[in-house]
């Protein structure tokens, strides 16, 4: 556990500094080599989650836990869409949350047991929500960085480099992947809904309230988009917004739960 925590940090931080150190370079960051080093580190930090996560005792989906699985899906996507996607600028704060996620999961290691094996349709209620929470903040990603090329384009600073990808095709990206998070968020609530008996009760309620209010957001962000259009900063807004509701309702009451109170 921990020369697979020590290695996925190690090798992060040499992908961080490859980023960042030529991120506005007229040629941009050398991917060949971020991309072997942030590989290198994913297998690192997918093994340290394995560990971590399952245990003799049952799944150990602890707060920290489940915060470092949603780091590395995004670090994995984000690695494995390098070459073709132009995604550069936001490359540098996923690597760097990746970091503090493997951080807290060797340095705060809090338990909180279950046994999806006994329940196997609460398991595809976790693995959808898992999914639509890393497609929605990876979509959050595209909104920053789209908000970032638009503010550059209108005080025409924006350098002609790689790393700078067009502004149309970023907000294309944006919408796919929302409309990926919103079908996936959907079937999670869906399943929700059906198979879970304390959705509303034992303290639980506010999850599932903020995650309807965050369908709600992107609901009318997709609605509008397709019928009057939506100005990017509009979408900016819904896409940070809907993403902050969600990481509110998954992870508001367990960190006061298992990092304050505990």
């Amino acid at each position: 556990m921990v020369i697979f925590s020590a290695g996925a940090m190690l090798f992060y931080c040499i992908a961080l500094i490859l980023v960042t150190s030529r991120l506005f370079h007229v040629q941009g960051p050398n991917r060949k080599a971020v991309m072997i080093a942030s590989s290198i580190a994913v297998v690192f930090h997918g093994l340290a989650l394995s560990n971590a996560i399952f245990t003799v005792d049952g799944q150990n989906f602890s707060l920290t836990n489940v915060i470092s699985l949603v780091n590395w899906i995004i670090a994995f996507t984000f690695t494995i869409t390098m070459p073709r996607l132009k995604v550069i600028i936001v490359v540098p704060v996923v690597y760097a949350c990746s970091v503090l996620s493997v951080a807290l999961l060797w340095l705060l290691p809090p338990q909180f047991m279950t046994h999806f094996e006994l329940h196997p349709e609460i398991l595809a209620h976790v693995v959808l929500s898992l999914m639509a929470y890393s497609a929605l903040m990876i979509a959050a990603l595209y909104a920053i960085q789209l908000s970032f090329i638009q503010n550059k384009l209108k005080k025409k600073q924006m350098m002609m480099s790689p790393a700078m990808p067009p502004l149309m095709t970023v907000e294309r990206q944006l919408y796919h992947l929302i409309i990926i998070g919103f079908v996936l968020l959907s079937l999670s609530l869906v399943t929700g809904f059906v198979y879970l008996d304390d959705m509303f009760v034992d303290g639980k309620g506010h999850k599932a309230i903020l995650s309807m209010m965050a369908w709600v957001v992107y609901a009318i962000m997709l609605w509008q988009q397709y019928t009057v259009g939506c100005r990017i900063r509009t979408a900016v807004i819904y896409s940070l917004s809907g993403a902050g509701l969600l990481s509110l309702a998954y992870f508001g009451a367990r960190i006061v739960k298992e990092l304050i109170l505990s």
